[in-house]
């Protein structure tokens, strides 16, 4: 079919690309077209055509998929927000775990032999006992500020790949409080006359609503960036935001240059602590304006507890938490190691790390201030620490992946075990080949969907060191366990054993019990790669693993 822009043509739906955006195929020609899903019969007017694909805009919806829903939110179809609310909540989990296996299959080239189910926003509130919703659950917001159609100050979001601001009232997926307080602010600054930023002419004052919320405890911070040194009026601001129920910490932030780095270098403090307070398990944190915190704090707690699970801690191990923020992880990983090091480049997170270590009566954990490569590398060179002394690295980097000097460091280092949570599935995959091709085997994955409503997800991999004693090449149908008499999972064989006797058992001593009993194997769940000796189960765990089988019917 010969292609031109601006031509109307009918095309069904194969599959969702990376964005979410739906992706057609016309004789082999790729078509990406924004809120189409898969199996849907759309018209569609082509706007711009490369090479080997184009994009096309979304004109009529022919057959709709029994997955598209009605979006919560009426801004859905313009703002650049939420790009999935047209898809049900089941079919974004099912693509969002899709899209990091096929991420790891394509750019990794490798599928974890154990794939733990993804961890959605279901089931009900740990504590609370309610329904737990994929709506309203982010805990932090910077909202752009600019001048409406009559002048007046507003706030929303930019459309997808543009500055141009798509009003925003009430988001669907902010906390409802959050949306109060940017009421709070516009009705301030039209009643005193505080002009919007506008970007083009690098003028007006106030750039950005910055509002923070601590899920647990309640506490609100508000920072307004600012094009100038000073906001008048502050006071009248502050009385009004006082108002607000849970208002801890009131600032500015001074940002004056040409850019698009929201948060400039200096703070004013106006009203309050120069931070919140949160928590999350049993661990209670300080957040300012410039530190990294999750911003879905249901959700957190599932992916730290994953990364907890992967790190398998038994009390005596030192661990290195590389790009470790205000310490979230470290901290969790401290009640169980026997002593972490993190390591941030942001010295206001560092600075809070080392109080949230204090504030929870933690003295197991230290935190240094740098480039995770540089601080790693020096701690090599003039404390004699990493090699052959780190037992475990977390690494959580930005969405750009890890620095690939910190990968030659990691491997330098040699930890028996690395667990790496990512917010990008393409570097995550990028990364885990390289430390493959060092000598580092994924062991398992989980994603975790963080961003409800929207394409990106979290993922969780365990990797371990190939050439680390003992360790063996084993090849386990991790899916089930299976006979006449029942079926269990390896996950819920461990956790049953765990919650009954107390024991860590592995895949490969239930893998040699099954065997013992005569269940059904794949030929070398006992044989090695020639690296190392197959370890026997104990008598204690085999008795425990066989209590799992006859609990589970599987003899």
């Amino acid at each position: 079919m010969d292609l031109k822009k601006n031509d109307e043509i009918v095309v069904t739906i194969d599959n969702l690309g990376n964005q979410g955006e739906g992706v057609a195929h016309v004789d082999g020609y790729a078509l990406f077209i924004k809120k189409a899903l898969p199996g849907e019969k759309v018209l569609v007017r082509l706007m711009k055509l490369n090479k080997n694909y184009g994009f096309a805009r979304l004109v009529e919806i022919l057959e709709a998929s029994p997955q598209r829903v009605e979006p919560a939110c009426p801004m859905a179809k313009t703002c650049g927000g939420c790009s999935l609310q047209h898809l049900s909540y089941e079919g974004q989990l099912a693509f969002k775990e899709q899209k990091v296996r096929d991420c790891l299959k394509r750019i990794g080239g490798v599928e974890p032999p154990i794939w733990e189910p993804i961890l959605g926003m279901t089931g009900e509130e740990k504590g609370k006992g309610t329904p737990v919703r994929p709506w309203n659950y982010r805990n932090k917001a910077q909202f752009p500020v600019r001048e409406d159609e009559s002048g007046n100050p507003a706030v929303g979001f930019f459309a997808n790949r543009s500055h141009r601001l798509i009003p925003v009232d009430n988001c669907a997926i902010q906390h409802p409080v959050i949306n109060e307080v940017v009421g709070e602010v516009l009705g301030f600054m039209r009643e005193c006359h505080i002009p919007a930023y506008q970007e083009e002419k690098h003028s007006g004052l106030v750039r950005h609503i910055y509002v923070r919320r601590g899920y647990h405890t309640g506490q609100i911070m508000v920072c307004l960036i600012i094009n100038g040194k000073s906001l008048p009026h502050s006071e009248k601001l502050v009385q009004r935001l006082k108002k607000v129920e849970g208002m801890t910490s009131i600032s500015l932030n001074v940002n004056t240059k040409k850019t698009n780095v929201i948060l400039g270098e200096k703070m004013i403090w106006l009203e309050g602590a120069p931070y919140i307070e949160d928590t999350i398990g049993d661990i209670r944190y300080r957040i300012s304006p410039q530190s990294f915190y999750q911003v879905n704090p249901i959700q957190t707690e599932k992916l730290y507890r994953t990364a907890l699970e992967f790190a398998d801690l038994h009390g005596d191990e030192n661990v290195w938490d590389l790009y470790c923020g205000i310490g979230t992880i470290s901290l969790f990983l401290a009640q169980r190691a026997k002593h972490v090091t993190g390591v941030e480049i942001v010295p206001e997170a560092v600075e809070n790390a080392r109080e949230n270590a204090k504030l929870n009566g933690i003295t197991n954990a230290e935190f240094y201030c740098g480039a995770a490569e540089e601080v790693a590398g020096k701690l090599i060179r003039e404390e004699g620490q990493g090699q052959d002394t780190v037992d475990v690295v977390v690494v959580d980097p930005p969405r750009k992946g890890c620095d690939s000097a910190l990968l030659d460091t990691i491997v330098n280092i040699r930890p028996k075990r690395v667990v790496y949570v990512s917010c990008d599935p393409a570097t995550l995959a990028r990364d885990v080949k390289i430390l493959g091709e060092k000598g580092y085997r994924v062991e398992k994955a989980r994603a975790c969907d963080m961003f409800s409503q929207g394409e990106h997800v979290e993922t969780v991999v365990l990797l371990s060191d190939k050439r680390v004693d003992g360790h063996i090449d084993i090849d386990l149908d991790v899916e089930k366990l299976e006979s006449t008499g029942g079926r269990a999972t390896y996950a819920e064989i461990k956790d049953y054993v765990k919650e009954k006797y107390g024991y860590s058992i592995s895949s490969l001593y239930i893998a040699q019990i099954k065997n013992k009993v005569g269940l059904e194997k794949r030929d070398n769940y006992n044989h090695g790669s020639g690296e190392g000796s197959v370890p026997e189960c104990p008598q204690e765990k085999e008795e425990a693993i066989m209590d799992a089988f006859k609990h589970f019917r599987l003899i």
